[in-house]
C-alpha cells in the first residue's frame, strides 16, 4: 500500500507525464524536418508509455494540464522550439527522498527517469533553430543600439532640452548606425569561416538594431517631459536587456545573472558618461532650445 504523501507525488508525475505527452505531439507539427518531427512524436509516445507505468501505482485517470500544454505551445511558436523545450527542461525536477521512494517501488523506476533525461538531451541535440545560429548578430544590434543610443539620448536630453528634437536627432542617429552596422557585419560574416548567410545575418543586426532605436525614442516624440523621457529611456533599456538575457540564457543555457548585470553596466555606465558630457556641453556652449 502506497502512503498517501507518496501517492500525491506520482499523481502529480504522472500528471506531468501526460500534459508532456500532449505537448510533444503538438510541438511535432511545428517541425517541418521529418527526421526531428519523428524524434518529437516517439517521444510523445514515450511519456505516453510514462504516463501509464505510473497509473499501475495509483490505480486513479488524471487530466493533463491544459493551460501548460497551451501555453508551451505558444512559446514554441512565438520564440522557437528550442527556447520553449529549454523552458519546460528548467521545470521542477524531483526532490532526492521522492525520488529514493520512488526506486523502492519498482526496478523499472530507474529506466523511466533514464529514459526522460535521454529524451531530453537527445531532442534539445537535434534541433538547430536558424534564430539561434544568428543569436551572435542579433547581440551585436541589441547591444549596440542599446549602449549607442541609450548614451546618446542621454546626451542629447541634457544638451538640447526639447523632447521632439532630441526624438528626431535620436531617430536620424540611430537609422545611420542601424545601416552602418548592417553593413559591418555583412562584411564581417562574408570573410568569417561559418555557415551563415552574410545577407541574414546583416538583416538581423539591421532589424533588431532599428526596433530598439524606435523603442527608445518613442517617448520623446510622445511626451513633452524631458525626465519622464529620460527615466522611460533608461527603464526600457533595463526591460529589453532583461527580456533578450534571459531568452539567450534560456535557449543556450548560459548564466542569466552574470550575463544581465554585464550587459546592463556597460549601457548604463555610457549612459552616465554620456549625461556628465551633455551637462558639460550644454554649460561651456551656453546651448538654450
Amino acid at each position: 500500500m502506497i502512503e498517501q504523501k507518496l501517492k500525491k507525488q506520482i499523481l502529480k508525475i504522472q500528471r506531468n507525464e501526460l500534459t508532456e505527452c500532449l505537448i510533444y505531439e503538438r510541438l511535432s507539427s511545428i517541425i517541418k524536418d521529418a527526421g526531428k518531427k519523428e524524434i518529437l512524436q516517439r517521444i510523445s509516445k514515450d511519456e505516453c508509455v510514462h504516463y501509464e507505468f505510473w497509473k499501475s501505482f495509483t490505480n486513479q485517470e488524471v487530466k493533463a494540464d491544459k493551460f501548460k500544454v497551451f501555453l508551451y505551445n505558444f512559446i514554441s511558436r512565438i520564440f522557437g522550439l528550442t527556447f520553449g523545450l529549454k523552458l519546460m527542461e528548467n521545470g521542477e525536477g524531483l526532490a532526492q527522498d521522492v525520488y529514493s521512494k520512488l526506486k523502492e517501488l519498482s526496478p523499472n523506476v530507474d529506466k523511466v527517469i533514464s529514459d526522460e533525461n535521454t529524451h531530453e538531451n537527445e531532442l534539445l541535440g537535434l534541433i538547430d533553430e536558424e534564430r539561434l545560429k544568428y543569436v551572435s548578430s542579433i547581440v551585436l544590434g541589441l547591444n549596440d543600439a542599446l549602449v549607442e543610443l541609450t548614451g546618446a539620448l542621454v546626451g542629447f536630453t541634457l544638451a538640447l532640452q526639447n523632447t521632439r528634437l532630441v526624438g528626431i536627432v535620436g531617430l536620424i542617429t540611430g537609422i545611420a548606425a542601424s545601416l552602418s552596422m548592417a553593413a559591418s557585419e555583412y562584411l564581417s560574416t562574408r570573410h568569417e569561416e561559418t555557415d551563415k548567410s552574410p545577407l541574414k545575418a546583416c538583416i538581423y543586426t539591421g532589424i533588431t538594431y532599428i526596433v530598439t532605436v524606435i523603442l527608445l525614442i518613442t517617448p520623446y516624440l510622445l511626451f513633452k517631459n524631458i525626465y519622464f523621457c529620460l527615466g522611460f529611456v533608461i527603464v526600457t533599456a533595463l526591460l529589453i536587456i532583461l527580456v533578450f538575457t534571459y531568452y539567450t540564457c534560456v535557449a543556450k543555457g548560459f548564466d542569466f545573472r552574470k550575463r544581465f548585470l554585464e550587459m546592463a553596466g556597460i549601457s548604463l555606465g555610457v549612459a552616465a558618461i554620456n549625461f556628465i558630457i551633455g551637462i558639460i556641453i550644454r554649460n561651456v556652449f551656453g546651448i538654450a532650445v
